[in-house]
């Protein structure tokens, strides 16, 4: 069963062309995008694989971004799909794959995908309960090429502690509408990726109280 989340979750608007328009991803994409930028600087890369890639206005700015990277952004919701891929046309990029449905929550998929040298994760782990997110970051391991790179963006306490009031009221919000979903603390975060056969090489702090694991696969 999908966790219920309130309306301040996520926000998307139909642009009437085929694209879903969240402010908050605008007001992000850019700052992930040097995110990545800096994370694969100087290292050799073709294949990305984006989980839970919402509107898809990630996507074009990374692909457009980093053009050596052949993307694959993946999906729940098929509204969303189809979202991704119209900003895809539209931006007229050559490196970005036909969204796919992908529930990175499942046991297993990484059986599925071919080894991928990045895999990027944004602004979903608060949304999902915490044995899902275990299942996500061990198949994201599996998923990883030797020397791969995978980055988790986003919310997350600190050594379990909410850090600003912004966090505070957001987190009630989310487990007020589903008491198993919430901000994770960065030490659980850091422990399933040690797990999971991954070295966290940097812990970068984000604009807006946000934060970002940057892990490789030895």
């Amino acid at each position: 069963m999908s966790p219920r989340l309130p309306p301040s979750a996520s926000v998307a608007h139909d642009t009437g062309d085929g694209r879903l328009h969240a402010p908050s991803a605008a007001r992000n994409a850019g700052v992930i995008a040097d995110l990545l930028e800096h994370a694969m600087k100087g290292r050799p890369a073709s294949g990305a694989l984006e989980i839970a890639s919402g509107t898809g206005q990630h996507v074009v700015t990374n692909a457009a971004r980093l053009p050596h990277l052949t993307w694959q952004p993946t999906e729940l919701d098929p509204d969303r799909i189809a979202s991704i891929d119209a900003h895809v046309r539209l931006a007229g990029l050559a490196n970005v794959r036909p969204a796919r449905m992908l529930d990175a929550t499942r046991p297993g998929w990484s059986a599925d995908v071919t080894p991928q040298d990045l895999i990027l994760l944004a602004n979903l782990l608060h949304l999902i309960p915490m044995a899902a997110v275990t299942t996500l970051i061990e198949e994201a391991g599996h998923a990883l090429a030797h020397g791969g790179t995978l980055i988790l963006y986003g919310p997350f306490m600190r050594s379990g502690t909410l850090t600003s009031d912004g966090d505070r009221r957001f987190h009630a919000e989310l487990t007020g509408a589903d008491p198993t979903i919430g901000y994770k603390s960065d030490t659980d975060i850091a422990r399933l990726i040690a797990e999971s056969g991954m070295i966290v090489e940097e812990r970068v702090e984000m604009p807006a109280n946000n934060l970002a694991f940057l892990a490789r696969r030895s």
